[in-house]
């Protein structure tokens, strides 16, 4: 009897396999988006949905792992298919975002104000409903309220980076400057650019930051540190053409060039110092499919073709690690879009993008073929169980939000199905140069 049911588990699994692999990215990606409508709690204004559904205390605001990340996956959905049900989804988890903005007390992109500012303007993009629009302009404007003089510029925190400081509060004002045609954002992003050189740290014939003054690690890379808040800074040059930005931002890149690892005509940096000098990821958040956001900035506003060599570089160095058939100790079971396969699948399908290099875009397809038969099915759905903390690979959980979870995954079946339509991804987040 035992037998038996191995063996009819092992043709369910193989059956389910089987299907993955002959379906659509479109079809995946609505897969997804089944099983994540399926998570819903409702507001007293609209949806929310739990990053963990099996955790009601798991429901949050940020960009990173909540309600607004879902809300971008479903207006996505929403203009591969044209199904207003998906809109609907996007439209609801607005409104409930609407609702409680104003009492978020975190500023950041991926957590805080600037996030739910984001997703409220493409939502406002995606149907002109102007409420959307006043909302988004009212979490900009809620920055400004915030905003504190200090040194040279403005701060919200003693934060710096791109997930919770001022590197990605700064992304999301110029965002919001352009997207809302509101030119006193950027004027804000300019006092936060001051604020941020003044506390760039010289080294090696460069710059470099600290996430927090008192934080005893440094992280170089771009979801913590240099990578991410040069890249702010390069973005702004581009924006203003004020050259202090720019010279700023090769500073912090040139920085990053002396410390990485570059034997084999690689770029790989490392986790952290003190202690994780040896320890490289490969993913968005610590590796270099986040760090050569930067330096692909850097040649958009130089033409300078040394930095396209860089990203060439931090590119090379994720195709000769073995990934994905083997496993790392920065890119372990992990398959989202901050540390794991969803986001190098990503950067590699941009790079082929900019560069038409078949090569790059046969890497992606690997990781996402690979990314797809470690989903886990029932019936019409698809979730992906994974263990989103690289020193507790005990805990595994599917998630629901865009940086760790489905709707981010989902995202990337989405950018796939585009490509082969002829079409552009309709958003683009704020700290994309993509």
């Amino acid at each position: 009897m035992k037998m038996l049911v191995a063996a009819v588990t092992m043709l369910a699994t193989l059956s389910a396999s089987s299907h993955a692999a002959d379906e659509s990215y479109l079809e995946t990606a609505l897969s997804a988006a089944r099983w994540i409508q399926a998570t819903a709690d409702y507001s007293n204004h609209g949806k929310v949905w739990r990053a963990d559904p099996r955790d009601a205390q798991s429901i949050n605001e940020t960009l990173y792992s909540g309600t607004p990340g879902v809300v971008l996956f479903f207006i996505e959905a929403y203009k591969a298919t044209g199904d207003q049900a998906l809109l609907k989804e996007a439209r609801d988890g607005a409104d409930h975002l609407l609702a409680v903005f104003v009492q978020e007390k975190e500023s950041g992109l991926y957590e805080g104000i600037a996030g739910i500012g984001f997703a409220l303007t493409e939502t406002f993009k995606a149907t002109r409903n102007e409420k959307y629009r006043q909302g988004a302009s009212q979490c900009a404007a809620l920055l400004a309220v915030r905003a504190r003089k200090v040194g040279k510029g403005t701060e919200w925190s003693d934060t710096t980076d791109v997930i919770s400081g001022g590197a990605g509060i700064g992304l999301f004002l110029i965002y919001a400057a352009r997207e809302l045609n509101e030119p006193s954002f950027r004027d804000l992003a300019i006092q936060d650019a001051r604020r941020l050189i003044e506390l760039g740290r010289p080294e090696k014939s460069g710059l470099k930051w600290a996430m927090t003054p008192t934080f005893e690690r440094l992280m170089p890379n771009f979801s913590h540190g240099t990578a991410g808040i040069a890249y702010f800074l390069a973005t702004l040059y581009q924006e203003t053409k004020t050259r202090e930005f720019l010279d700023a931002a090769l500073e912090g890149a040139r920085y990053l060039q002396a410390v990485a690892k570059t034997d084999g005509g690689v770029c790989l940096i490392f986790h952290n110092e003190p202690d994780g000098k040896n320890l490289y990821y490969l993913g968005w958040c610590h590796g270099p499919v986040g760090t050569a956001r930067l330096f692909y900035r850097l040649y958009q506003v130089t033409r300078d073709p040394q930095w396209m060599d860089w990203v060439k570089r931090s590119a090379r160095g994720i195709m000769q690690s073995g990934i994905p058939e083997k496993q790392t100790p920065g890119f372990w079971n992990n398959v989202s879009q901050c540390c794991g396969s969803a986001g190098v699948a990503e950067f590699f399908l941009s790079l082929y993008q900019i560069t038409r290099d078949r090569a790059y875009l046969d890497f992606s397809k690997r990781v996402t073929e690979q990314l797809r038969a470690k989903g886990t099915r029932d019936r019409n759905t698809v979730r992906w169980i994974q263990a989103e903390h690289r020193v507790k690979p005990e805990l595994l959980v599917a998630q629901t939000g865009y940086m760790q979870g489905a709707a981010g995954i989902g995202m990337l079946f989405l950018h796939l199905d585009a490509l082969e339509r002829g079409r552009k991804a309709s958003i683009v987040f704020p700290d994309s140069p993509f």
